[in-house]
């Protein structure tokens, strides 16, 4: 190519001074093909777009290779295949190519420009506003009914802002045990570890929040979970809940959304899976922005995410603790009598999330069972509840609270005149100071007006989470009444 000065004399002598081909190819020396070219031709610039070619662009071996380097991304740096790993996994294949060919490959399209972890990864990370795999976490307060009760539900919620999913693990308290073992199970239940977990303050996790001239400092038990899983923990500023803004409006989401109005669960196992489902049908919507499922979004975010590690991490706490002299250990602020226990001067106690156990210096459990808090529930205001109901019998059926109710009780509401719904709410107002919802549905027929126990066992049930066989209470009934007046059917 020649340079622009001589292009301009060239067109000069052309256009300026009518020259020929032949004439101008004598005086500048240039070939007739040359002077032909520059001559009568514009030079505009064009845009140059590289093809790359070599085995491995045309063939299948790049894109092998690409698979091969995304997959092991997700692992620990020491369990990632090297150059020569790849290279012996390519020959196996029937890869014809060099050793060079695959370093040159893997140098040009993955370190330089895809997933350079000091580089790339960080000017990428900059461009986004949330980038992938990076996850925030917080607990919610909500409730539930278990057993005719409320139960207060510590919900720990995990958002990926990147595709806006979220997880919700529901646990008893927010201790340090609850929350690596909901951690644990979001990281199941999503199929891979966040590569950053931006949280607050909370004392399972910090020993000390970020001060001026301080980092955050993380509980010891904490920075051994981390390490075990791999992911870096990002504590907020202090009082700077808007640094985590994402994680909250999610919490209010799964409150609002699943727990609206309060589920009737059997324990916490049921409404984990409930949760788990419930999560799932989420992932079936859109992005509020980018307008892809928000499902394929997380399987995009999984290949920049960490891989579970082979085992799970085992939660508890291990202290050692001293009975007094009744034999009493306290365990969550409550006093657990232990059998034995006078026996030992020095006891272990091993608390889980869920149960604990007190064990002898010479390895003998002494004790076990739930923690304390995990039978810890309110009572539903019934007679609130019931006195609304007498002055608007017709909403019933119709209220939050209805499916809370019993079998027995509901099925004795769930009539159709609002007279003998006002007289039953009455009968229900008149045993609720004295008798809990429980208990009145277990003693349902002795307590029962005696006028009222013949229609009441032989109309038809409605669905109800509390589903029973109404057929066996009526075979359950003795046939004479004087007989029932005196009876207690247990059922």
């Amino acid at each position: 190519m020649l340079a622009m000065p001589e292009i301009n004399h060239i067109k000069k002598l052309r256009n300026d001074k009518s020259l020929s081909i032949n004439e101008i190819s004598k005086r500048t020396g240039f070939s007739w093909q040359t002077v032909k070219k520059y001559a009568d031709n514009d030079q505009l610039p064009e845009e140059k777009v590289p093809i790359k070619k070599g085995m491995m662009y045309e063939e299948k071996w790049g894109e092998i290779v690409i698979d091969w380097l995304t997959e092991d991304y997700a692992l620990k740096k020491k369990l990632r295949r090297n150059n020569k790993n790849i290279f012996d996994g390519l020959q196996k294949l029937g890869f014809p190519g060099s050793y060079r060919t695959v370093c040159n490959f893997i140098k040009e399209e993955w370190k330089e420009k895809m997933l350079n972890e000091t580089d790339e990864l960080k000017e990428e990370c900059e461009r986004l506003t949330h980038p992938p795999a990076e996850a925030q976490i917080d607990f919610g307060i909500t409730e539930a009914i278990e057993d005719g009760k409320a139960k207060d539900i510590h919900c720990l919620v995990m958002s990926f802002p990147y595709s806006n999913a979220g997880y919700a693990v529901p646990l008893p308290a927010e201790n340090q045990e609850c929350f690596l073992e909901g951690l644990k199970v979001i990281f199941n239940q999503s199929g891979f570890v966040p590569r950053k977990l931006r949280l607050d303050n909370l004392p399972a996790a910090v020993v000390k929040a970020r001060g001026r001239n301080q980092e955050t400092v993380f509980t010891e038990e904490f920075q051994r979970f981390a390490s075990h899983y791999g992911f870096e923990a990002q504590a907020c500023n202090p009082r700077k809940g808007n640094e985590k803004g994402h994680v909250e409006n999610k919490v209010g989401y799964v409150r609002y959304n699943f727990f609206t109005p309060s589920p009737v669960i059997n324990d916490l196992a049921h409404l984990r899976d409930l949760l788990f489902e419930q999560c799932r049908k989420d992932h079936q919507r859109s992005h509020y922005k980018k307008g892809e499922v928000i499902a394929d979004l997380l399987e995009e975010e999984k290949k920049y995410g960490l891989a579970l590690p082979e085992s799970d991490y085992p939660v508890f706490k291990q202290s050692m603790v001293t009975a007094n002299k009744y034999g009493e250990v306290r365990i969550d602020g409550a006093l657990i009598h232990v059998p034995k226990s006078y026996h030992y001067s020095k006891l272990y106690l091993i608390q889980y999330w869920d149960y604990y156990k007190v064990v002898s210096s010479n390895g003998e459990i002494l004790s076990n069972g739930p923690r304390p808090y995990m039978n810890q529930t309110r009572e539903i205001p019934w007679q609130s509840i019931l006195k609304n109901w007498r002055k608007k019998p017709r909403s019933i059926v119709y209220s939050r609270y209805f499916s809370y109710l019993p079998g027995r009780i509901a099925h004795y509401l769930n009539i159709e005149s609002m007279k003998l719904r006002k007289e039953r709410v009455d009968w229900l107002l008149s045993l609720i100071n004295t008798h809990d919802v429980k208990e009145i549905d277990e003693r349902f027929y002795e307590l029962l007006p005696e006028d009222n126990r013949v229609d009441s066992a032989c109309s038809d049930s409605t669905n109800h989470p509390y589903d029973v066989d109404w057929n066996i209470y009526d075979s359950l009934r003795p046939t004479n009444t004087s007989a029932a007046k005196g009876s207690v059917y247990d059922v």
